[in-house]
């Protein structure tokens, strides 16, 4: 089986999530990388260098320089006559470009899959990941979306694929790119940090938010996530959010802190290695998930902590 995967990077460097995929793709037959973009041979580069590559795909155009689904899904269906599969991380960018290039295709889409069972068949949470379903397609193509935590990373390095420039459709039109205003933080990114604090509602406050969980990030490294209850309530920006409806993440620690543990929150780290909970509320649903679990108050316990690392 030939697999097409859609690369993830900002015109600068490829996204972890995609060397997930590159994993997935690899358990159904030989892989080959489309990155799409302007100005982009140095992220054409880095795929080639993938381990588990065959080919790079590179279509270097203005259409593609912000990723609008509306200009890449027709690239994406005007290469898939060689392919039998297209395989695309379940981000944001993902869950944009993977339903255009189904609906050109005509073919049904198996989403946020967490293994590979067969040629055609896997598996995918469903019930906010209280069940896990086994799928298998019937469709001649087929067009998948990958949960990056359940997968390994293939190695950034090793591999020796050949670059061939490929062209697309180009702007379709009925887009256009009118800016984008992202946060901007030293820490690492959500879904690929090693270790994650989040806060909730409890928090009261954006100012508060920062001040209790910011000293503990530092110390230990980490990056910070929210509850869906925090980022509505404004204490945060939306990329803070982890959950169901917000980031998917599985970091070797996460440490939930004034979060009930509603269960669009759990969908989206329950997965994780190890985790702390701290609410003062001994029924919170937190708890249920917790490999370590403190009942206190929030505002005297994560202080203390602190002075003790």
């Amino acid at each position: 089986m030939s697999v097409l995967v859609l690369a993830e990077h900002d015109n600068a460097a490829l996204k972890d999530a995609t060397l997930a995929t590159v994993t997935a793709a690899a358990k159904l037959g030989d892989v080959t990388v489309l990155v799409a973009g302007s100005d982009c041979g140095a992220v054409a580069d880095a795929a080639a260098q993938v381990a588990g590559v065959a080919k790079v795909l590179k279509a270097d155009d203005a259409a593609y320089a912000n990723f609008l689904a509306e200009n890449v899904a027709p690239l994406v269906a005007g290469l898939m006559d060689g392919f039998d599969a297209f395989l695309a991380p379940a981000t944001t960018t993902g869950k944009n470009v993977a339903p255009r290039v189904a609906a050109l295709l005509d073919v049904m889409q198996v989403s946020d899959i967490l293994s590979v069972e067969g040629p055609k068949s896997f598996t995918r949470p469903i019930y906010a990941g209280n069940a896990i379903a086994t799928v298998e397609s019937s469709d001649a193509k087929l067009v998948i979306t990958v949960r990056g935590t359940a997968f390994e990373r293939a190695a950034a390095t090793g591999g020796s694929a050949a670059v061939e420039a490929v062209s697309g459709p180009g702007d379709a039109g009925l887009s256009h790119f009118t800016g984008a205003e992202t946060a901007k933080s030293d820490r690492p990114e959500l879904t690929s940090a090693k270790v994650i604090v989040s806060g909730g509602r409890a928090l009261k406050d954006g100012a508060t938010f920062q001040a209790v969980l910011t000293p503990l990030a530092d110390k230990l490294g980490a990056a910070i996530g929210a509850s869906r209850a925090a980022v509505d309530a404004g204490y945060v920006p939306n990329d803070y959010q982890v959950g169901q409806t917000g980031k998917i993440v599985a970091p070797e620690l996460y440490i939930a802190i004034g979060i009930s543990g509603a269960i669009q929150h759990l969908a989206g780290m329950k997965d994780s290695k190890t985790i702390v909970a701290i609410n003062k509320d001994p029924d919170a649903p937190i708890f249920s998930v917790a490999d370590y679990g403190l009942v206190a108050d929030l505002f005297e316990a994560v202080p203390e902590l602190v002075s003790k690392l």
